[in-house]
């Protein structure tokens, strides 16, 4: 064990907490912080030219074991709000939220939705599985909730910010309705998503799929040869023909299934490398949550019908 990381801890929330009381009292602009990139292209949606939005997770991070830098502490303590999935997801940045917490706004957007409708990754436990943007009706409560506390902070602006969300809400509606129907073109049998971690619970709930992860609902969590023998005799048994890989997550346990398939007379292919835990680089349609949802659900199309 790592005998300086309590002391790094300690000195990293030191740090945001004498930062944020120092920071100047007037700001000429509205400056907004969220962990992933889905949130930030929500609030940019909503607040438009009247904020600064920034992500501290880029494409390819996995935020399930992200950990904040110094520089990522800065940008925080200097911001006037900050969002975050929660449910878990950030699982390694809970203490710093809540320290922050002491100081300025700081939102999970995901308590906008009701607790009835969230999966559950570890009943024993209370631990919901955090991957609540692969339901869409699910992410428009967390525009919701966006919303209502962007017009409480700041009611200079509440026309502005509520006709923006209304706006994007209805194009959320839409791509609802289109993945649905997506979907459904799919022959029933064929409907068998298998992934690299339990991402898609979600996405599998609303759309009705079946969904196969070769990892938990975090990443965090081991895999091992019993994991991938496993999955490996459920392709093999059932006859599923594609299997898809992730963009923040390594390939390598996924190829290792491929390769258990072949020896088993099995033939699989690779439907294509979904949009998991991040999006797409922000000059890429793929670096919007719209268009990575409508590019995964593309791809699962594409890689299922064949």
């Amino acid at each position: 064990m790592n005998k300086r990381a309590p002391f790094f801890a300690v000195f990293l929330i030191s740090y945001l907490l004498f930062s944020c009381q120092n920071l100047p009292k007037e700001k000429h602009h509205i400056t907004i912080v969220t962990t992933t990139g889905h949130i930030a292209d929500m609030v940019r949606n909503i607040v438009g030219n009247k904020a600064k939005v920034y992500a501290l997770m880029g494409p390819g991070v996995d935020p399930h074991l992200y950990k904040a830098s110094l520089s990522d502490l800065k940008l925080m303590s200097d911001a006037d709000i900050i969002f975050y999935n929660g449910l878990h997801l950030e699982g390694k940045m809970s203490e710093i939220f809540q320290k922050l917490k002491r100081t300025k706004k700081v939102v999970a957007v995901s308590e906008g939705i009701p607790k009835h409708l969230l999966l559950m990754a570890d009943s024993s436990h209370g631990i919901p599985d955090p991957h609540i943007w692969f339901d869409v009706s699910m992410w428009r409560y967390c525009l919701k909730e966006s919303e209502k506390t962007l017009v409480k902070e700041y009611p200079e602006h509440a026309f502005f910010f509520k006709s923006n969300a209304a706006a994007y809400d209805k194009e959320l509606r839409l791509l609802d309705e289109q993945a649905m129907r997506d979907i459904e073109s799919i022959p029933a049998k064929q409907r068998v998503l298998v992934t690299a971690h339990d991402a898609f619970g979600y996405f599998g709930k609303r759309y009705h799929m079946e969904v196969i992860g070769l990892q938990g609902i975090s990443t965090l969590s081991e895999y091992g040869l019993s994991e991938i023998t496993s999955l490996t005799k459920t392709l093999v048994v059932r006859n599923i023909q594609a299997i898809f890989v992730e963009t923040s997550i390594s390939e390598k346990a996924i190829n290792s299934v491929i390769e258990g398939c072949k020896r088993k007379g099995h033939k699989i292919h690779i439907g294509g490398s979904l949009y998991s835990d991040a999006l797409g680089a922000p000059n890429m349609n793929e670096g919007t949550y719209i268009g990575m949802f409508k590019a995964n659900v593309k791809l699962i199309k594409q890689g299922l019908n064949k």
